[in-house]
């Protein structure tokens, strides 16, 4: 998951794009329940899984897991090959081809994401829990898309009905099985991001979701982490982000995750170690990643120079 300095700004514009940065992880994610001709293991759920193929599993787990992105990206154009009919495969590409060029959005992210789409208007007709659920994800993909290419004042509009569609399929899904792990994990991201970024929103909702329904529990609690860090709730942000770690000691994304909370709680030269446990793995970020984590270490370090030259 990309933990990329969200929830700043409370423009509608950085809502959506921040949007579709949080839940790059729960997108994809939501997908992985598929049933795939290999069989192989269900994330979300203990009891009655579901099947995924295996391309579709390692890339699954070099996204989320391991946090490497080079392998995640040779998996998926794998499984493109091999399972391209499932919805996943599509949308991991479009949250990669996103990830690797956040300000550059080319005509291939729309067309994975309408491959998403369609495939999920299939899907809904024999399981309609995660055919809505999959819609959901198309259209907010699409939104995204015509938001970029469109500009703020002509695109708004329709990221704006694009939006409220999603809701409208998660509520759906909702409908279905309140309680779906699945499910829990993607309004429970969605959620959480709008209500830090949106006055008088409530955010106790989305963190119960996260808290007690969603699954995997270390992206569970990498997304409990991220929104305890922005609502300034820091204490549990830390306890939520070691708890992630502690599931995936390799992810450097989460050990960038725990740099940050350090830094909002005035504790810069821990960060330090931190941000520098992460740039040691940046072989297997993506660059625009990598400078960020660099931009924010180099501040932090400025703040540690000034306050030493500060002290008495």
């Amino acid at each position: 998951m990309a933990t990329q300095g969200f929830f700043r700004s409370r423009s509608w514009k950085t809502v959506a794009r921040s949007i579709l940065s949080i839940g790059t992880s729960s997108i994809v994610l939501s997908l992985s329940s598929l049933t795939a001709p290999a069989i192989a293991g269900d994330p979300f759920r203990s009891e009655n899984p579901h099947d995924i193929g295996d391309k579709t599993e390692r890339a699954f787990e070099a996204f989320f897991r391991d946090g490497h992105y080079p392998n995640a990206k040779t998996y998926i154009d794998e499984a493109l090959d091999s399972e391209g009919e499932d919805p996943i495969v599509p949308a991991m590409k479009a949250s990669l081809i996103y990830l690797e060029d956040p300000d550059e959005l080319p005509e291939e992210f729309q067309t994975y994401a309408a491959q998403t789409l369609s495939s999920a208007e299939t899907l809904v007709e024999t399981d309609a829990l995660r055919g809505n659920l999959y819609l959901a994800i198309g259209h907010f993909l699409e939104g995204a898309y015509v938001l970029k290419r469109d500009g703020l004042v002509n695109g708004i509009p329709t990221a704006l009905n694009k939006l409220q569609k999603v809701f409208e399929h998660l509520d759906r899904a909702g409908d279905i099985n309140s309680t779906d792990p699945e499910l829990n994990i993607i309004k429970g991201y969605m959620d959480l991001l709008l209500a830090t970024n949106l006055p008088f929103a409530n955010p106790e909702r989305p963190i119960e979701r996260l808290s007690e329904y969603a699954a995997p529990e270390y992206l569970a609690k990498r997304g409990l982490a991220v929104g305890f860090r922005d609502l300034e709730r820091l204490d549990e942000a830390m306890e939520a982000v070691e708890r992630s770690l502690e599931l995936t000691p390799n992810n450097p994304e989460v050990m960038y995750l725990k740099a940050q909370i350090y830094v909002e709680k005035g504790e810069h030269a821990t960060s330090l170690e931190w941000f520098d446990r992460a740039l040691e793995m940046k072989d297997q970020l993506l660059e625009d990643l990598v400078r960020q984590i660099q931009r924010e270490r180099d501040k932090a370090s400025r703040e540690v120079e000034a306050n030493n030259t500060d002290a008495p």
